[in-house]
């Protein structure tokens, strides 16, 4: 199993319809669900949790299964990104959770925004870092993603050359997502699962081979009536998801405020993690009341 950060809180398993899933929770209080993105896990959200957490809040982050995991799913199991989407949805339903804020990175955006138009009974309000939605699934620069998945052994081949630290700043691993170099531990902790496991690749494959931005213009379409609070937490210098998509999303859902996060990259929980922590702590704490 790889480390994950002390400050993300007690470990727990949990057994779902799709496999087991292991994840984090600190603290007592209205609930906060951090969601990641492909190829990351709970270990993003390890410097936003402690603040959240300390104003009052019971923060859970799970290890989903989007390469990153130590846990492989059922060889059965649809991971799809409406299965990922339900996947989420049954999280929320086997820990009993409700009016939940969720908080959503990358791809994790994505699937939260496909969960809304399918299973939004316990979500209470949504923080949006930046993410994929609209014709950004995927970004421009990953768009190769679900041809190269489709091909047999491709999850191999991407494991064994992850481990090429000369790769890590490049726009397609990590230059595009952090300003500043991540720390050597949490590169590792993302990318050693899909190298180590096969269950972990086939997981993984299963997502990114069905990739495709007609699941985010669907659930664009949905969300024209998703009625509660929904947080745009952008960062204007995001190379990944320009910030015209924050202002396309802020037009189209009816309840959406857009702030700005500067001195970031996409993910803000890295570059800005005490601001992107202000700034829900305030929204999930005034909506709630």
């Amino acid at each position: 199993m790889t480390q994950r950060s002390e400050s993300l809180g007690q470990e727990h398993r949990v057994p779902l319809p799709a496999g087991e899933v292991r994840y984090f929770e600190r603290g007592a209080g209205a609930p906060v669900v951090f969601v990641h993105g492909v190829l990351t896990n709970a270990q993003l959200w390890r410097k936003v949790v402690p603040d959240v957490a300390a104003a009052g809040f019971r923060c859970l982050a799970p290890d989903l299964p989007l390469g990153s995991h130590d846990l492989p799913m059922r060889a059965d199991a649809d991971l799809s990104p409406a299965g990922n989407a339900d996947l989420i949805a049954d999280f929320l339903d086997a820990l009993d959770l409700r009016d939940v804020t969720l908080v959503a990175n990358d791809t994790g955006g994505a699937l939260t925004q496909i969960l809304l138009s399918r299973r939004p009974e316990r979500v209470g309000r949504v923080v949006l870092t930046p993410s994929d939605c609209f014709e950004y699934f995927f970004p421009p620069i990953f768009k190769p993603l679900p041809a190269v998945a489709r091909i047999p052994g491709s999850m191999a081949v991407l494991g064994q050359l992850l481990r090429i630290r000369a790769l890590y700043p490049l726009p397609v691993l990590f230059g595009w997502v952090v300003k500043r170099p991540l720390p050597d531990a949490v590169a590792q902790a993302y990318l050693s699962p899909l190298r180590k496991s096969a269950g972990v690749r086939r997981d993984l494959r299963k997502l990114l081979r069905d990739v495709h931005p007609r699941h985010t213009l669907a659930a664009a379409e949905a969300l024209r009536t998703f009625d509660r609070p929904v947080l745009l937490a952008w960062a204007p210098e995001d190379k990944l998801f320009p910030i015209r998509l924050a202002h396309r999303l802020a037009e189209l859902l009816p309840d959406a405020k857009l702030v700005e996060i500067p001195d970031s990259y996409a993910f803000v929980s890295e570059d800005q993690p005490a601001a992107l922590a202000g700034h829900i702590v305030e929204f999930a704490g005034v909506m709630a009341d």
